[in-house]
């Protein structure tokens, strides 16, 4: 017997299993990039790379369909540069318009995302917090008052600017608190709303009419041009977005919490706040008050990658599909009448919106 150990005292056996998975990485890879490695989620990488994929199979879609159709082999031949008796109608009547929509709805969706993060709250968008009503309202003093066409736009951003202004000294109180931000949305949408009806009552019918046809939101007669604003937009606030997407994982915590480990809460709310209300602004301005899909994108997005909060790429990957979808849809089922896209994406918001409070419902029974 050594010295020090006494009979009927055993060493302590390690518990440890070997090959355990570590409940921390449950659901991680590591991605390596030269010396560090970072763990990466494989669910939302998933659904990034499917949405991509339905998002190119649904551009490819609205490229074929129409009149004349184009077989989806020669929309790519097309798209390649190889040259094709379709050219003309591919790459200079469909394809901005495919652009546009896919543009847009990722706008639309990172709009909401960064919304809907500083609000918690899953109806917030730009749609109800004020800013679509506001370039509405704009836009309708312009369209009805003899303006020229090209100042349609540049109006409308402002108005939307100006709008979220209002709203942010409206709940600025507390640290722009997120209930009272939502609140006073909800209150500057419904009164711009309204100014915006007497407007158009006020008007001559011919002006009132193209004036409605832009708040329902169409992206028909649209294509580069718009496309380009948007794109540029998205561009000069990657660095934000970038930011914006560490950022978000702090929105869920009180203030108190984040004060703690150092964070400042609501400088972050304004500033992705206010990102949000720009790229918000200026899709809207572009292609008019298409409702919904910065509501629906990032909450479906959510449940898609199960994560606490929505995710920044899935979000505008999803929206640019609903929205391409929605143009798609609104081209040609009616055809040869087309549809206004805001009409399909109120179509896809009003049951969402109903399932959403049946689902609440059911909680709290």
């Amino acid at each position: 017997m050594s010295a020090g150990s006494a009979p009927g005292l055993r060493a302590p056996r390690s518990r440890m299993k070997i090959g355990a998975p570590n409940t921390a990485l449950a659901g991680r890879s590591l991605l390596r990039v030269g010396p560090l490695a970072v763990p990466v989620r494989r669910r939302p990488v998933l659904v990034a790379v499917t949405l991509v994929l339905l998002l190119a199979a649904a551009v490819v879609l609205s490229l074929s369909l129409g009149t004349p159709y184009v077989a989806p082999a020669d929309v790519l031949r097309a798209l390649s540069g190889a040259g094709t008796p379709y050219d003309l109608v591919v790459l200079d009547l469909r394809l901005p318009r495919a652009v546009l929509a896919a543009l847009a709805g990722a706008a639309f969706g990172v709009a909401g995302t960064l919304i809907q993060s500083v609000a918690r709250n899953p109806l917030a968008s730009p749609d109800v917090i004020g800013v679509t009503q506001g370039a509405g309202l704009a836009a309708t003093v312009a369209l009805t008052s003899g303006a020229a066409a090209v100042l349609v736009a540049p109006a409308a951003l402002v108005g939307g600017l100006v709008a979220a202004v209002l709203v942010f000294a409206l709940g600025a109180r507390h640290g722009l608190a997120a209930q009272r931000f939502v609140l006073a949305g909800v209150a500057v949408a419904f009164a711009l709303r309204a100014l915006t009806e007497v407007v158009m009552l006020s008007a001559d019918p011919i002006d009132g009419l193209r004036a409605q046809l832009w708040l329902i939101g169409t992206l028909a007669g649209k294509g580069w041009t718009e496309a380009a604003w948007i794109a540029g937009t998205l561009a000069a606030l990657l660095p934000v977005l970038l930011w914006a997407g560490w950022a978000l994982r702090s929105t869920a915590l009180d203030d108190d919490t984040a004060r703690g480990i150092g964070l400042r809460p609501v400088a972050r709310r304004v500033g992705l706040a206010a990102t949000g209300v720009l790229a918000a602004a200026t899709v809207t301005a572009q292609v008019g008050a298409v409702d919904f899909v910065a509501l629906v994108a990032p909450q479906v997005a959510r449940r898609l990658v199960r994560a606490e909060r929505p995710p920044l790429l899935c979000s505008a990957l999803l929206g640019a599909l609903l929205l391409v979808l929605a143009d798609l849809a609104g081209r040609r089922l009616f055809a040869p009448t087309q549809l206004p896209a805001g009409v399909l994406t109120a179509a896809i918001g009003g049951p969402y919106l109903i399932f959403l409070l049946l689902r609440n419902r059911g909680r709290r029974s």
